[in-house]
């Protein structure tokens, strides 16, 4: 996990294309310089983070889904539930479901924890656009070979 580059997946655990679901797997880094801020002397990692974690990980489950053919887009974000703070060397679980695919738009459920405790969850809204109108292709299935999404859907069919 590299904050302040918004890398926030560092592995993709596995990916059933059956039930819509992917997991992931995140280490926070013990040092960052977003901590420097957030906050001096007692490092969190932000809300609007862990949102983005879990954007992501809807993201990439959307790319399995689709077979890379949309690139997916974070829209909104439904009844976002903080329930504890996550600290440097925490080990992030990340999940997402997928409910409604259609028409340009998905709907995930998501939801992160740690040590078996829950840290988030939330209902994402995604916009897809074909990557024929886009030109991000080479740069998300680069990502996605990177921390094994290739493989997890490989390991799928």
């Amino acid at each position: 996990m590299l904050l302040e580059y918004f890398l926030m997946i560092d592995k993709v655990e596995s990916v059933d294309l059956g039930l819509g679901r992917l997991k992931a797997r995140s280490v926070v880094p013990m040092e960052s310089p977003v901590f420097e801020g957030h906050f001096p002397g007692m490092p969190l990692v932000p809300g609007v983070l862990l949102i983005e974690t879990m954007a992501q990980a809807s993201g990439l489950l959307l790319l399995a889904v689709k077979d890379f053919e949309a690139m997916p887009f974070l829209m909104a974000v439904d009844g976002a539930k903080m329930r504890t703070f996550v600290e440097p060397g925490a080990v992030l679980d990340i999940e997402a479901d997928l409910e409604h695919d259609g028409s340009g738009f998905a709907v995930t459920k998501a939801r992160i924890t740690s040590e078996g405790k829950k840290v988030c969850d939330a209902q994402l809204k995604l916009r897809t656009m074909p990557f024929s109108e886009i030109p991000l292709a080479p740069i998300v299935r680069k990502r996605a070979e990177d921390i094994g999404l290739i493989d997890a859907i490989a390991a799928a069919r």
